[in-house]
């Protein structure tokens, strides 16, 4: 029985477990339904719904709402140990700890009749159906597992490091493993040398002394900077070889023909891709709409290479697929979705051969909206392909042989066509956060060349807005089809976030007065008012730290950055196997043949697979991130001593964290080198300041930094800050020389994942006995 106030009014705790009991699915309408409340009784419902929100016991997911901090019924979770009872117990693999708190224990129920591919140790990672548990016996969770993703590691990366008297020691990159190194016997050395990248796999790990190991695998030495990617792709266990059967369907694959297609192969269009680009899987192509009803409008195609004709439901190349989730991405090379056969080759929309595509046709009004749209299972035949800045240049004025031909029939059309939907889009009022991202480009040795911050371009924006439109176009559709589809989904910022951004801008004394729904254009406002100001990078960064992670979900609550109520990814099946079930669903949907969404896909497998790539595309850019960081240590690893520019990137109890200008390589600074003084990390203003002088250290301030340390293996760099604090915009003075300052080249308590006996570079002195000075330069975009 729904229990009520005496006034007729349902009771606090029976919303929220009505709200538990229905986690992710309802709503306002649905509470109000529920307990028979009528429209006069809305605003008060809204009033409770507000106090439970404040309070932190309930909380919006779009236009849902949930209780705080519940796990949805499907997730990726780490089996970490054993209750008292001997049961298995698990927590999130993918849990925010600041936001959250401590991440919840799940008790993973165990049938007697295991399925197979379902009995599970410590260690190991599985997807789980879970639910509340009402029992009180420790776990909020209870769970099933519906499937195994990763072992338990019997094998670790490592750096040898060979000992004198023969045999050596395994020092782990991973910086959990951190002080558990591994002995190697003088047999089990597998011809190894000192400072070899290998794998071992573990011989002995109980009892007394060091585990000991022997090296299966040589991947590599350190001094080749070729060997830094293998560190990640091994420590996050990204597959690189494809199984024997998914290689067989590659190679037995044919070209597409017209067969069940419509012929596109005169209509001219064109891939736009970075120069360094090795598969073109999207297409475009603008024109006039004749249509007098559309007078001043434009026709935009978009055409998407035809992955679902070669990878089909359940075969060996699907199953390698789903393993992967995305492509990877590193300077020296790309770990691909899908065998080179299909993504460098068939499905690559290469100038002058014919490719099958899923295409969309656009129909874009004078004012820029987009006023309907097909989908059509082409066979096209890309007219050139150009890069980025050779289109831009051929706009500018600047055309070369290849872009002359093309610019009146074929690029101001589509410049044309842009500028339209530009309209639209700056109506619409996106999150406009621009930040730099950097780009390491590497000598043809393997090591790092230089570090470059790639222009922004129209022609960049023009491929990303026309992409959005398909990907729009493509959730409406199955939506209107009734379809299940896997949307890309980004929540609204949490109240405390949003609290918490608040209280910020009121110390640099910017409004920030939410009234009725959170929209990006108030967080546009803000971004606005410091265009230009000392500290619009500071703004920026923590504006950016208060949203949410985008996801790949079966539920859609919508993309809040993109100001968008659906959206799904349509433009991307080469790397992205979301896209690839979105192009399923479309052939299924509209009758277009072979490759379509079985129907034993639902909503319910498919938030499995959606919880499943959500996490190899965390892991992706976990592992692109610490791939550069490695790159970068490497590169600085010689000028120990050098001064650089930077700016303050993170503020800590444990210190600083600086990115320097002309790299993007983060260092830290202790907190314990900051001077003499006690420093206080104030929250609030994002400081450390200091409890005597008031100096302060801010995100955002610029400063500048000296070089003392460098862990190529960990990626770990540590400064020294040479830049003074301030006090209410003054710069408060201190001597050259500081208690606490001095410079260390022992390895660093915040930096857990170095061993004693990882090279740690010291400072490089000259004849003159001084470190050698090094250079300083003065010194992107928000994921979608």
């Amino acid at each position: 029985m729904k229990r009520k106030h005496d006034n007729g009014f349902p009771a606090r705790d029976a919303i929220v477990a009505f709200i538990r009991a229905n986690p992710g699915k309802i709503g306002t309408r649905e509470i109000a339904r529920e307990f028979g409340l009528k429209n006069a009784d809305r605003a008060e419902l809204k009033r409770i719904l507000r106090e439970l929100a404040d309070e932190g016991a309930i909380a919006k997911r779009g236009r849902k709402i949930h209780e705080t901090a519940l796990l949805p019924p499907t997730v990726i979770a780490d089996i970490t140990g054993r209750d008292t009872d001997g049961e298995l117990l698990a927590t999130p693999t993918e849990w925010d700890t600041e936001e959250n708190g401590p991440a919840p224990k799940i008790r993973i129920h165990v049938p007697r009749r295991l399925q197979p591919g379902t009995a599970a140790g410590v260690g190991d990672r599985a997807l789980l159906r879970i639910e509340k548990a009402d029992d009180g016996e420790g776990a909020p969770y209870r769970g099933r597992i519906i499937k195994i993703i990763d072992q338990a590691r019997t094998r670790l990366l490592g750096i040898f490091r060979r000992l004198p008297g023969g045999g050596g020691l395994l020092v782990p990159v991973d910086k959990k493993q951190a002080g558990r190194e591994l002995n190697i016997a003088p047999t089990d050395t597998g011809g190894a040398e000192d400072g070899d990248l290998v794998s071992v796999d573990l011989v002995r790990s109980r009892g007394y002394g060091l585990a000991s190991g022997k090296v299966k695998e040589r991947l590599g030495s350190l001094s080749s900077e070729k060997a830094i990617s293998l560190i990640a792709i091994h420590a996050h266990e990204i597959p690189q070889a494809f199984s024997p059967s998914a290689l067989r369907e590659a190679e037995a694959a044919e070209p597409a023909t017209l067969k069940g297609r419509e012929d596109w192969r005169e209509l001219p269009l064109v891939t736009i891709d970075p120069p360094d680009a090795k598969d073109h899987d999207d297409a475009v192509h603008a024109a006039p709409d004749p249509d007098p009803n559309n007078k001043g409008g434009y026709i935009v195609h978009v055409a998407i290479a035809d992955v679902a004709f070669y990878v089909r439901p359940g075969a060996a190349l699907d199953r390698d697929a789903l393993t992967r989730g995305n492509s990877v991405y590193f300077p020296d090379r790309v770990v691909p979705m899908l065998p080179e056969r299909i993504s460098n080759d068939l499905c690559s929309l290469v100038p002058g051969e014919a490719r099958g595509a899923l295409a969309v046709r656009l129909v874009i009004g004078p004012d820029g909206r987009k006023r309907s749209h097909s989908f059509h299972r082409v066979l096209m035949r890309s007219a050139a392909k150009l890069h980025y800045a050779q289109a831009q240049a051929a706009i500018d004025g600047r055309s070369d042989d290849l872009t002359g031909p093309l610019l009146e029939p074929i690029l101001k059309p589509l410049y044309t066509a842009y500028a339209l939907v530009k309209l639209a889009r700056d109506e619409r009022d996106p999150l406009d956060l621009d930040l730099p991202e950097r780009k390491i480009l590497l000598k043809p040795d393997g090591t790092v060349d230089r570090v470059i911050v790639p222009e922004r371009l129209d022609a960049h924006r023009l491929i990303e807005e026309f992409m959005i439109l398909a990907n729009v176009a493509a959730a409406e559709m199955l939506e209107k089809k009734a379809l299940p589809l896997i949307y890309r989904v980004h929540d609204e910022p949490t109240l405390e976030k949003v609290h918490n951004l608040q209280e910020f801008l009121k110390t640099l004394d910017l409004p920030f007065a939410k009234s009725g729904a959170l929209r990006p254009a108030l967080f546009n406002r803000v971004l606005g008012q410091v265009r230009g100001e000392d500290y619009e990078p500071l703004v920026n960064e923590v504006v950016l730290r208060s949203q949410a992670q985008a996801e790949y979900s079966a539920e859609n609550y919508g993309h809040f950055g993109l100001n968008l109520r659906r959206y799904a990814h349509f433009t991307s099946p080469i790397r992205r196997y979301a896209d690839l079930i979105v192009h399923r669903a479309l052939i299924r949907a509209l009758g277009l043949g072979e490759g379509a969404l079985p129907d034993t896909e639902t909503l319910e497998t498919l938030s499995e697979v959606a919880a499943q790539i959500s996490v190899t595309e965390r892991r992706a850019m976990k592992a692109e991130r610490e791939t550069a960081d490695r790159l970068i240590a490497h590169f600085l690893a010689d000028r120990i001593g050098a001064t650089f520019q930077g700016r303050i990137s993170g503020v800590t109890r444990a210190g600083l964290f600086v990115k320097l200008s002309d790299t993007g390589a983060d260092g830290l600074i202790p907190i314990r080198t900051l001077g003499t003084e006690y420093f206080n990390y104030d929250e609030t203003r994002h400081a450390l300041v200091g409890s005597r002088s008031g100096a302060m250290h801010r995100l955002g301030d610029v400063v500048d930094v000296r070089l003392v340390e460098a862990a190529p293996v960990a990626g770990a760099l540590r400064f020294e800050l040479l830049s003074e604090g301030q006090v209410e915009g003054k710069v408060i003075p201190r001597g050259r020389k500081r208690d606490g300052a001095k410079a260390s080249t022992r390895a660093s308590k915040s930096h857990p994942g170095r061993s004693p006996r990882d090279k740690v570079r010291k400072p490089h002195k000259g004849k003159s006995g001084k470190a050698k000075p090094g250079k300083s330069k003065k010194g992107k975009s928000w994921k979608r």
